[in-house]
């Protein structure tokens, strides 16, 4: 099983693209912000009181987790910070020490196709095996549960999904989490909800977490991180929450991976939930203009692109349209490309070859849209969470590039 598990694309492409001089980079999803000066204030003073040098308690210290039960229960979601609440190092390692205390070798997880391209590598170290569902791009790339249903089998023992959705910012509605949940229920799943993107949500409808529907509680974990909605990516800091006797279970494994999540990072977590809630609608007021410049930037190119506006997060995931792709493959016939950097997964999808050829061209990061599932070939993803200048900058070579393939 081991042999299977990669690097994340979205890694591979920024490592492509740290090898090329005057890259614009669209890839990876960072934002632009430098990290708050109140968590920064809190984590230095943190830093000179003494307070950092030695391991926290392996939950994560305490102020920090009775601020996330406070936060919690202020969307109706309860947990108790003593026994039900983990600090990690970073949401993906919430995720994977959750799968290595409920996976068996084999056990399936269920993913939205396409989804974040880390949870198959997740799944797979805890020796699991993910399984793909699709989504229903002509309906807003919204769950079909029938498509679930489908596919149960006796080895199925989790679902994990992203709400809001990355790549495709879709925000999950109340009747089909519901739905979800009734799955979980029927056949004894766990599900796992991943909500880093939950601050950014550009519509106008109510946000609905599964943590709030009590009754799924025992098979039910819920995970956040600071990254995103704070500017803190290199912070590495998140968190967990789920009912005691599962909270105990994988507390043991998040123990054994890194002992606690970085304590200078805490007390800027805690920092974050204390004081940043302005810096974070400042930031999706901001996030929202570049959403727009991006979508009226992909309108220029209606002929190439075909992509439905996000209501959330901070990406956009257009179709090549056929034309594109014809004109694509022409090009490299023309150039009679060896695709010597390409690997043989690589070549046999467009995404990547387009993606590629597009770095190594016109210097513009993008991620293919295969990395997130089957269903996302044909697609790419564009990151606003960069500078609007970068937008600007990408989609001017972006529109140059396709002059000259065509």
């Amino acid at each position: 099983m081991k042999e299977n598990i990669k690097i994340s694309p979205i890694k591979e492409m920024e490592i492509r693209s740290s090898r090329i001089l005057n890259v614009v980079s669209l890839a990876q999803g960072i934002p632009s912000f430098d990290t708050p000066l109140c968590i920064k204030n809190k984590a230095i003073e943190a830093i000179q009181d003494g307070r950092v040098a030695r391991y926290s308690l392996s939950p994560g210290i305490l102020e920090l987790r009775e601020a996330i039960e406070y936060s919690l229960a202020k969307r109706n979601i309860f947990y108790d910070f003593e026994k039900e609440i983990i600090v990690t190092a970073g949401s993906i390692e919430a995720i994977t020490a959750s799968f290595l205390a409920i996976l068996e070798p084999g056990d399936e997880v269920l993913i939205p196709d396409p989804t974040y391209t880390s949870y198959q590598s997740s799944i797979k170290t805890a020796r699991g095996v993910p399984i793909f569902v699709p989504l229903d791009e002509e309906n807003d790339w919204s769950f079909n549960i029938e498509e679930f249903k489908k596919r149960i089998t006796p080895k199925t023992k989790a679902i994990l999904y992203c709400n809001p959705n990355n790549p495709t910012g879709t925000v999950y509605s109340r009747q089909q989490l519901m739905q979800l949940a009734e799955i979980a229920q029927i056949h004894n799943l766990y599900i796992l909800a991943d909500e880093v993107y939950k601050d950014f949500i550009y519509s106008k409808e109510d946000f609905f977490s599964l943590a709030q529907f009590s009754a799924l509680r025992k098979r039910f974990i819920y995970i956040f991180s600071f990254s995103k909605s704070y500017a803190m990516t290199g912070w590495r800091v998140a968190y967990l929450a789920t009912d005691r006797a599962l909270a105990e279970k994988i507390l043991g494994v998040h123990d054994a991976l890194v002992t606690c999540a970085p304590v200078v990072s805490q007390w800027g977590a805690l920092a974050a939930l204390e004081m940043a809630d302005v810096q974070v609608e400042e930031y999706k007021e901001i996030f929202n203009e570049r959403r727009n410049l991006l979508c009226e930037e992909l309108d220029k190119l209606a002929d190439w692109f075909e992509y439905q506006t996000p209501s959330s997060a901070y990406f956009v995931f257009p179709k090549m349209t056929n034309k594109l792709i014809i004109a694509f493959n022409k090009y490299e016939s023309r150039k009679n490309a060896k695709q010597t950097s390409l690997k043989d997964y690589q070549k046999k999808s467009i995404s990547w070859r387009f993606a590629i050829e597009l770095l190594e061209s016109a210097k513009v990061a993008l991620v293919p849209g295969v990395a997130f599932g089957e269903k996302g070939e044909n697609h790419l993803r564009f990151c606003f969470g960069r500078r609007k200048e970068s937008i600007e900058e990408a989609m001017k070579r972006i529109t140059k590039f396709i002059k000259l393939i065509s």
